[in-house]
């Protein structure tokens, strides 16, 4: 298996087509074929279903796309520095770091905004993905930090600097009956359409084992895996989203309100880095500005 094998996969993906993919990758379209052929036979596995001259990708293929990518990112990375020692010139130094979904529009940008002005020529990439995948970006060391929330138990590959923390919130249509209530319990819920996160976590496992307790069966209206979403969900009248209070914090929207669930159920966040190894410079400051951040919106929503 060789990395042009990972590019025509990950192309493939994108374009849909042998033809495309040749051309978007200087190759001729038998010899697109003839890697696909080969990374198959390589894997013991069908990625692609050929159907009338159609490549349709298999669920295989769309799961083991993701690490293609963190593969060629990596292949990326490391022949820019080859480059840039073969050459003697100090290009921009990089610093990667990993965020929940919820965060990419709400601070990222002041973040970056703000540590831009200290490091002009630093390049920045960024990565929006579940805790769980942070966590192993952490661990493979294709990001230098990253913020995710804390499951319970950590990997020993992994330091975490817990920072900010979170209480179960109901985000409630303003018109609904339930926005008159100072908190929400499991029985006001009883039959009222759910817009929940996270099915399977810890966290979310909590949250079932609550209503279980109470004898109130959930009628989950939306399962979804984004803080974001669920709130939007909840402004457009589809439901009652059930999120942390950190991230409820971040949305304004003036056809919800919030209030607190009870029993509290709480959920701690922090910075993650790979265990015993230092940060750059650069990439030492940038979790530094990120940890007041998130300290200073936590105390101004107290």
């Amino acid at each position: 298996m060789n990395f042009r094998q990972l590019e025509v996969l990950r192309t493939l993906l994108v374009t849909g087509s042998t033809t495309a993919t040749a051309r978007a990758m200087g190759l001729s379209q038998s010899g697109v074929s003839r890697l696909l052929q080969q990374l198959e036979s390589d894997l013991s596995l069908q990625l692609f279903a050929r159907d009338k001259g159609r490549l349709i990708p298999t669920p295989e293929a769309e799961k083991l796309a993701y690490d293609a990518d963190l593969v060629l990112a990596s292949i990326d990375r490391f022949s820019n520095l080859a480059q840039d020692l073969r050459s003697g010139a100090v290009g921009p130094e990089s610093v990667r770091i990993a965020l929940p979904h919820s965060l990419a529009d709400h601070l990222t940008p002041a973040l970056l905004a703000d540590f831009d002005k200290a490091f002009p020529r630093v390049r920045i990439e960024t990565f929006f993905d579940t805790s769980m995948r942070i966590t192993r970006l952490v661990e493979q060391r294709t990001v230098d930090f990253g913020f995710l929330r804390y499951e319970g138990q950590q990997s020993a590959g992994v330091e975490l600097d817990k920072i900010a923390s979170g209480r179960k919130v109901c985000v409630i249509p303003k018109w609904h009956a339930l926005a008159d209530l100072a908190t929400i319990t499991p029985k006001d819920l009883r039959g009222v359409p759910l817009i929940l996160i996270g099915r399977n976590r810890p966290n979310r496992m909590k949250l079932d084992e609550v209503f279980r307790r109470a004898g109130v069966p959930q009628n989950v209206k939306i399962e979804t895996h984004s803080n974001n979403s669920a709130f939007a969900f909840a402004a457009h009248g589809l439901g009652v989203a059930i999120i942390s209070s950190f991230f409820a914090n971040l949305s304004k929207d003036p056809e919800v309100v919030v209030r607190p669930f009870d029993p509290p159920l709480t959920q701690e966040f922090g910075l993650a880095k790979a265990a015993g190894v230092p940060l750059s410079i650069a990439a030492d400051a940038l979790i530094k500005r990120l940890k007041q951040m998130l300290i200073s919106m936590e105390h101004d929503t107290v």
